[in-house]
């Protein structure tokens, strides 16, 4: 039978004796740690940060959700690209990986010699590059700014190197802009010129029906229907636009390419459903062109072609001159709201935390150590050789540090 005499209950204060029993070690060794962490702190290399904060100005974001956002402007490229639904990160995104590209580090690299500044002695730049990647912070903040923090143990190298990052992201954000622009309007200016043939043949043919059958007036009812065509016509070219536009820069199976294309073929379902309907179906929609004599049905195609081919136009004029406008442009994209100067405190190293920390590590191995080595100490029988040796090696401590067991 089991007595609670034979399972003694082990208290707080049982710790704490064991504790003073060992404190000359923890003071004498908790001591020295502390004063080794100290001298380290000062040791370590004093590090400064310095940050710049930029900005993209609204007006890039411009979807083409309608003709008036598409014209209304805004200084960049990807206004005609991959920000069509307005997804806020699109530019954002480019500008943290333009920062972060292999290109922009390594001009970096070389142009301030940050081979040197590592001990880079061999001229590795995958080496090179993994030192400086953790001297640079690119993030955005809770203001919807990005900051580029850049740590050097020169302040003032620190805040030159920052702002040139930031120049340099500009600068390849507006060539990625004009690229990006320049593909647009070539796939525009083909989609323009064919509607400015289409428009005068269009015009042509319907000028000379009229004086073959002396026809002039254009019967409401089909003014009214053709109309809707040609609205359905634009949106389709504004669809197809923009799915071009989009080609490149994202991935065939992304969401917003998907989506595009689901609704480029739902407005060609639509156009074609619409030529399709019956008379009987909708009276105030117009003749099915099985329906209606030969006659009639030449004139409504003619004339069906020219209005449709004028709402193109309405269309992508506008949009024509304003991609013209865009791959023209070299004016700064990113607004630069705090420019980076040198930091009067230093970054690092925080002496305070190096010296907890190495307090703290000292006391996470020190107390296992001495629980055990009192446990062994006061065993009136060992199990085998390895806690004989264990009790030759803490008797050698407690002989060092005086610590009596009697």
């Amino acid at each position: 039978m089991t007595t609670n005499n034979e399972n003694p209950k082990i208290s707080l204060t049982d710790y704490l004796s064991v504790l003073l029993k060992w404190k000359k070690l923890l003071i004498i060794n908790l001591s020295f740690v502390v004063v080794f962490s100290i001298i380290l702190s000062f040791l370590i290399p004093k590090t400064y940060k310095s940050t710049a904060s930029m900005i993209l100005p609204q007006d890039n974001s411009m979807g083409l959700g309608s003709l008036g956002s598409l014209v209304s402007g805004g200084n960049s490229a990807l206004s005609i690209g991959a920000k069509l639904f307005g997804v806020s990160s699109t530019n954002e995104d480019l500008i943290l990986g333009i920062l972060s590209s292999r290109g922009v580090l390594t001009k970096t690299i070389n142009k301030y010699n940050l081979m040197d500044y590592y001990g880079i002695s061999d001229g590795n730049y995958d080496k090179a590059l993994k030192a400086v990647k953790g001297d640079l912070i690119f993030e955005p903040n809770e203001y919807g700014m990005i900051e580029v923090s850049v740590i050097n143990e020169d302040p003032d190298t620190a805040a030159i190197i920052a702002n040139y990052l930031v120049g340099l992201a500009d600068s390849l954000h507006i060539a990625i802009n004009i690229e990006q622009a320049a593909r647009s309007r070539k796939f525009i200016e083909r989609r323009f010129l064919q509607n400015q043939d289409d428009l005068r043949n269009a015009e042509e043919n319907f000028k000379n029906f009229q004086k073959k059958y002396d026809v002039l007036a254009v019967p409401e009812q089909i003014q009214f229907a053709v109309a809707a065509v040609g609205e359905l016509e634009a949106q389709l070219v504004e669809k197809e636009i923009q799915l071009n536009s989009v080609k490149g820069s994202i991935s065939s199976s992304s969401s917003i390419y998907k989506m595009l294309e689901v609704q480029i073929n739902s407005i060609r379902q639509r156009i074609k459903d619409f030529n399709k309907k019956s008379l009987n179906d909708d009276p105030s929609m117009i003749l099915p062109l099985d329906e209606i004599p030969e006659l009639q049905m030449e004139y409504l195609r003619l004339y069906r072609e020219l209005e449709i081919q004028n709402k193109i136009l309405e269309f992508i004029y506008p949009l024509y001159e304003q991609a013209k406008l865009d791959e023209q442009k070299s004016t700064p994209t990113l607004l630069v709201i705090d420019k980076a100067v040198p930091a009067e405190l230093k970054y690092a190293p925080k002496k305070a935390f190096i010296v907890l920390f190495f307090t703290f590590l000292a006391l996470f191995i020190h107390l296992p150590f001495i629980f055990r080595a009192n446990k062994i100490l006061l065993s009136e029988k060992l199990k085998n050789p390895v806690e004989e040796k264990e009790l030759r090696f803490y008797k050698k401590i407690t002989r060092s540090y005086k610590i009596s067991f009697n």
